[in-house]
């Protein structure tokens, strides 16, 4: 989702530092102007929330079906940038 978010910022010459820059600048240039939904916005905060825990707490475990559900939100992320950037 990150690198699909990344692509897009690219393509408009906004490139950010961070991941929660990133994310900023997503949702600043393309939720809020309708490009893209509020609820694909969620999604991506939600997966970088679990990527932060589970790169910076000792012991987190995600089950095997929230792993299922973000990996199947991931993938609708994607596959709407990927749309965009081929019509843009």
């Amino acid at each position: 989702m990150f690198y699909a978010a990344l692509a897009l910022l690219q393509k408009i010459s906004k490139i950010p530092s961070k991941h929660t820059g990133v994310i900023s600048l997503f949702d600043t240039e393309f939720v809020l102007k309708g490009v893209f939904s509020k609820d694909l916005s969620r999604s991506f905060h939600k997966a970088l929330e679990l990527r932060q825990a589970s790169d910076y707490k000792a012991i987190y475990e995600i089950s095997p079906e929230r792993a299922r559900e973000v990996w199947g939100k991931a993938v609708q992320f994607v596959e709407a940038v990927r749309d965009y950037l081929l019509k843009n």
